[in-house]
C-alpha cells in the first residue's frame, strides 16, 4: 500500500477521516511484524509474550506416583475392610521420591509410599496414613480404597505431544513453572518492539521541572512508556521538543537512526492546528498510511512510514493517547510481534447504569465506572479531563453504526 496523497488540513480540517476498521486493515497491509523471534533463558520468560504453541515432548506427570502420603496396595485387597476388620497387608518395603521400591506388587503386601514417589509395578492405588496402622512389618487398613485412588497418573496434568500453551499468550510465573516441568530452558518469545517517543509542543516540560506561566508537565511519556510494557513493547529513547518543524524533523530521524527504536510515537501536532508539524514532517520523510480517524477522543490520529519504520501521528491529550493507544497503536505493535491483535484487558458483559450516548458514523472510545454490579458512562467532554481515566474502570468502545445504548442495556466492558 502506498499511502494516500499528503493532505494539508492545517486550519481546513479533515474533509475524511477514515474508520476505525480502516486504520486497523492499514497497519496490517502496511506494517510488516519484526523478523526475529527471541529465544531467551526460561527465568526471563514471564512477561513475555510465548512466539509459537508450546508442544510438551513428555508426560506430565512421566510416571503413575502418590498423591499422598500412606500405603501402595493392590485395591482390592481392601474391599472387604472395616474399621472393626482391617485388611492386614504385609509391608514389602518403601518408595520414596526419586528412589522407587524394586519390585512387583502383588497379594496382601503393601509398599509404604512418600507423595510423589513412583507407584510400584502392581499397584493400583494409595492408602492415605491416616486410614492405616503400621506395626512390626504389616499394616491394617481400616477401610475400603477403589482402584486409581490418590494416584497420579502419567500425562494426567500434560500429555506427551498436546499443546501445554498456546502462542500469543503473556507468560506468568506459572506458566514458566509448566515450561520447566516438561523440560524447557530456553522459550521461543515474540520480539519486543522498541519504542521511541517524540513528544511535542512549545508548552511542554518534563517531569518534575518548575513549570513556567501558561506551561504543562509532559504526561504522554510516562503514560506511553506504562502502555508499551502493558501490549509487551519497551520503550527505548524519548526527546521533548518545540513545536518547530526543523527540530522535529531532526529528532524524528535520530529516533529512526537508532538501533534501538523499531516504531516511533509522536504525541503533539497532529491535528489541524498552524503548529501541528507532524503530518507534513511524515509525508515529507516517508509516507502517510492515514490521517484522521472516525474516532473520539483520538480523532486527529495518523500513522506513517519513514525509513521502514512505522510512525504514529498521537493528540497531545493524555486521553486521546489512551484512546488511540488501546485502538491502534497497541494492534501494530501484537503486528510487529507477529501476533494477532488480542488486547491485553479482560472484558466483561455488564449493564449500564444509566444511557450511554454516541454519534453514528464514528467510533467512540466511552470510559466507565464500575458500579455495583454495572457501570457508569463518565459525564465528561472532551480529551482533555485526564482524572476521568483515573476514575474508570474501563472502556467500552461504541460502533459507528449505533447511536448509544440505553440504561439497563448490557455492553461489553474493557477492564484496564
Amino acid at each position: 500500500m502506498t499511502g494516500e496523497a499528503f493532505d494539508d488540513v492545517r486550519m481546513r480540517g479533515f474533509h475524511r477521516r477514515v474508520t476505525l476498521a480502516e486504520a486497523l486493515g492499514r497497519i496490517v497491509e502496511g506494517v510488516p511484524p519484526l523478523a526475529a523471534v527471541d529465544e531467551v533463558p526460561l527465568r526471563e520468560a514471564p512477561g513475555r509474550l510465548l512466539a509459537a504453541d508450546f508442544t510438551a515432548s513428555l508426560d506430565l506427570p512421566s510416571f503413575d506416583r502418590s498423591a499422598m502420603d500412606g500405603f501402595a496396595v493392590v485395591a482390592g485387597m481392601t474391599f472387604a475392610a472395616t474399621a472393626y476388620d482391617p485388611a492386614v497387608l504385609e509391608v514389602a518395603g518403601e518408595s520414596l521420591p526419586g528412589a522407587p521400591w524394586e519390585g512387583v506388587l502383588a497379594g496382601a503386601r503393601a509398599v509404604r509410599i512418600m507423595t510423589g514417589a513412583p507407584l510400584p509395578e502392581g499397584a493400583d492405588a494409595v492408602v492415605p496414613a491416616e486410614f492405616a496402622e503400621e506395626e512390626r512389618g504389616f499394616v491394617r487398613v481400616s477401610g475400603p480404597v477403589s482402584p486409581g485412588r490418590n494416584v497420579g497418573r502419567a500425562g494426567e496434568d500434560v500429555a506427551r505431544g498436546a499443546v501445554a500453551l498456546e502462542g500469543g499468550r503473556i507468560l506468568r510465573p506459572q506458566d514458566a513453572a509448566l515450561l520447566a516441568a516438561l523440560g524447557a530452558a530456553r522459550v521461543p518469545v515474540a520480539p519486543r518492539p522498541r519504542i521511541g517517543i517524540l513528544a511535542t509542543g512549545n508548552e511542554i516540560v518534563r517531569q518534575g521541572a518548575a513549570l513556567a506561566p501558561f506551561h504543562v508537565h509532559d504526561a504522554n511519556t510516562p503514560l506511553l512508556q506504562g502502555l508499551a510494557e502493558r501490549w509487551g513493547a519497551v520503550a527505548a529513547a524519548s526527546t521533548l521538543q518545540p513545536d518547530e518543524a526543523p527540530r522535529i524533523r531532526r529528532a524524528l530521524g535520530r529516533l529512526l537512526a537508532s538501533p534501538g527504536v523499531d516504531i516511533v510515537l509522536a504525541t503533539g501536532g497532529s491535528s489541524v492546528g498552524v503548529e501541528d508539524h507532524m503530518p507534513s514532517v511524515v509525508a515529507g520523510e516517508g509516507r502517510l498510511l492515514f490521517h484522521g480517524v472516525a474516532l473520539r477522543p483520538a480523532g486527529p490520529v495518523g500513522l506513517g512510514i519513514v525509513s521502514g519504520k512505522p510512525v504514529f501521528l498521537l493528540p497531545g491529550n493524555p486521553v486521546s493517547v489512551l484512546c488511540a493507544f488501546d485502538l491502534l497503536v497497541g494492534p501494530c505493535l501484537r503486528r510487529l510481534q507477529g501476533l494477532p491483535a488480542v488486547e491485553p484487558y479482560a472484558r466483561v458483559p455488564l449493564p449500564l447504569t444509566r444511557r450511554l450516548a454516541s454519534v453514528a458514523g464514528r467510533t467512540d472510545y466511552a470510559r466507565v465506572a464500575l458500579a455495583g454490579r454495572g457501570v457508569e458512562p463518565l459525564a465528561v467532554s472532551g480529551a482533555s479531563i485526564l482524572s476521568s481515566a483515573v476514575r474508570a474502570g474501563g472502556f467500552v468502545v461504541v460502533p459507528p453504526e449505533v447511536e448509544g445504548w440505553d440504561e439497563g442495556e448490557t455492553v461489553e466492558v474493557h477492564l484496564y
